[in-house]
């Protein structure tokens, strides 16, 4: 009788392991992400931003000297012609010549406006596991992964930590997040009530949303592969502003060596 019930459950998958739970799946994830966050310098790869009427620019994007670089490779999908790809090059080694003569003071100022952009998204990123209240809806595929299913409400005694947060409050969302590996497979959200950003005259208005979307890239690190963003707002309480933001991101490589490889 115990071989004959071990056979069935080997048979049909039944197992009596039960899933973590919400909070424990949204805190790995966290840590996923930040080992993704540290390794992202370090790679280079091709984005593609894509703008009304179906247009697109697409640029190879690599570090040089403490920030990126993004040069033309196609438009609307179609590569540079010999000459306009000349001419990016060279336009290339000029910023790598000038970033190379910069003072000390010039060079830190460009690398911590640089820093100073991650440093926000990331907090955005983290400010998730804080900001919301998680619940475990459910397992199923998502292409070629098995993933958990997450709701995100607002907590209400959520206090954000800087303006960049304070949209946060008005937000709900959806994650999926690969069983494995615990990384981020897609985050969906979407701002549900007005919030008005304190020391702006701006209020973030309901149809605000976003995407992101990750990609196993080497050695456990995922990085991004699709963004998308749709913001509503109302500058100075009146005046309605929408913008539309969309990229996808490829061909992530390692940096073969240091700045210099780009002066060829």
């Amino acid at each position: 009788m115990i071989a004959c019930a071990a056979l069935l459950l080997l048979t049909f998958g039944w197992h009596s392991k039960k899933p973590p739970d919400a909070r424990t799946i949204i805190a790995r994830s966290v840590q996923a992400n930040d080992k993704d966050w540290d390794a992202f310098p370090n790679y280079d790869f091709d984005e593609t931003d894509y703008f009304p009427g179906g247009h697109t620019r697409t640029y190879h994007v690599t570090m040089i000297l403490g920030s990126p670089y993004e040069r033309l490779t196609a438009v609307d999908s179609k590569p540079l012609s010999p000459e306009a790809d000349a001419a990016a090059q060279r336009k290339m080694q000029l910023a790598s010549a000038a970033r190379r003569n910069e003072t000390a003071t010039e060079r830190a100022k460009r690398i911590s406006i640089y820093e100073r952009d991650r440093n926000r998204d990331h907090l955005l990123m983290n400010q998730l596991a804080v900001a919301f209240n998680f619940k475990l809806t459910g397992e199923e595929k998502f292409g070629p992964y098995k993933v958990f299913v997450l709701k995100a409400k607002i907590r209400p005694e959520y206090n954000p930590p800087n303006r960049d947060a304070e949209v946060l409050t008005g937000m709900e969302g959806e994650l999926w997040i690969d069983e494995q590996t615990f990384q981020w497979v897609k985050v969906e959200a979407h701002v549900i009530q007005p919030v008005t950003i304190e020391g702006f005259l701006a209020r973030v208005e309901p149809g605000t949303r976003f995407e992101l979307e990750k990609t196993p890239v080497a050695n456990g690190v995922w990085l991004r592969q699709h963004f998308a963003m749709h913001s509503r707002a109302k500058i100075l309480f009146l005046f309605a502003h929408n913008g539309q933001e969309e990229e996808s991101y490829s061909n992530y490589r390692p940096q073969s060596s240091g700045p210099s490889v780009e002066d060829h």
